[in-house]
């Protein structure tokens, strides 16, 4: 797609194609509404994973197009509206990377509200810390920091993005994701449930001292059992081990811990499953996330899983970070 290097000559030529869209639109409103099933717009911070959101589209057979100029968002819901076109599902990332070009993104949200094309914002962040480290892994460039630092660049977008996550249909803060997990996640929330009804509930173990699941629904604190890191023997297991799994289940209170936390689940999970929530995170955590917490979240897992009325996964976030010294 070649486009002028030249500012002004480059936004002359847009605001011709805005117009010329407008045009476009009053004569497909005589003849109906534009036939594209959904249209999604992908935006948020750079390094906060939008290119693994859009390959979970494309894999779920989605047209898509990364760094796409928000003016030109418009003239794309015409070519799919148009007659003729095949495309019923398209996916585009658009972010500040466009520079200049990117400023009138919430211009064109606007007209394509006006317009009646139905569309979803989806909006990717997270922890400046962690955009950070995913720059500093990559040994890439931010691209509004210049010569700068990463920081700046990172604030600098913030202040750009900041009417953009307001008006987002789903916001994901992939801080605790991996790539795989957030592809999970960004299917559970935005593509069409692969069993109808079904809620998808996730369990997640985690440490507290490792910081608290910024995308769980629910939080369930059980540093309340006796801790396996005080036993020298089970110090270096973890909860998938048989060894601490019985030292866990043979605790003092953990069948009253039980007895209250599934009635509980029971009432919930339909409830969240009525209001039409696709994914639900469930967080247990315990001090470091090695022991008690991924027992419990196995156990929940196995149970749920076990009935059938819900789709059950199970993530152990730190289950692989080395315990601390006695």
């Amino acid at each position: 797609m070649a486009m002028s290097t030249r500012p002004d000559k480059a936004r002359k030529g847009q605001r011709g194609l805005s117009r010329l869209r407008r045009g476009r639109a009053s004569d497909g409103e005589a003849q109906g509404a534009p036939s594209i099933d959904d249209f999604v717009v992908i935006t948020g911070f750079s390094g906060a994973g939008k290119s693994q959101a859009m390959a979970c589209f494309e894999d779920a057979g989605y047209f898509c197009v990364d760094n796409l100029p928000p003016e030109m968002i418009g003239q794309l819901a015409d070519l799919f509206a148009h007659e003729g076109s095949k495309v019923e599902q398209a996916a585009v990332v658009c972010d500040p990377r466009g520079g200049e070009y990117f400023e009138p993104m919430v211009e064109v949200l606007d007209e394509l509200e006006e317009r009646g094309v139905k569309h979803r914002l989806l909006f990717l962040e997270a922890s400046e810390p962690v955009l950070i480290d995913r720059y500093k892994e990559t040994r890439r460039r931010h691209p509004l920091a210049g010569g700068g630092q990463v920081s700046a660049g990172i604030r600098a977008e913030r202040e750009q993005l900041a009417p953009l996550r307001d008006r987002a249909d789903v916001t994901i803060d992939t801080s605790d994701l991996s790539a795989a997990r957030l592809r999970k996640v960004v299917a559970d929330k935005m593509l069409p449930r692969t069993s109808v009804g079904k809620l998808a509930v996730t369990f997640m173990s985690y440490g507290f001292k490792h910081g608290t699941p910024r995308d769980a629904d629910l939080n369930f604190d059980v540093r309340f059992l006796p801790n396996p890191h005080y036993e020298a023997e089970l110090r270096a297991l973890t909860g998938l081990d048989a060894p601490v799994r019985e030292y866990v289940e043979g605790s003092d209170g953990i069948g009253e811990f039980y007895e209250r936390l599934f009635p509980l689940l029971d009432y919930l999970l339909p409830q969240y499953e009525n209001e039409g929530k696709a994914h639900l995170m469930v967080g247990i955590g315990c001090t470091g996330g090695r022991h008690r917490s991924v027992v419990i979240a196995e156990h929940l897992a196995r149970v749920y899983e076990d009935r059938g009325d819900q789709l059950i996964d199970v993530v152990h976030r730190d289950i692989d970070k080395p315990p601390r010294r006695p």
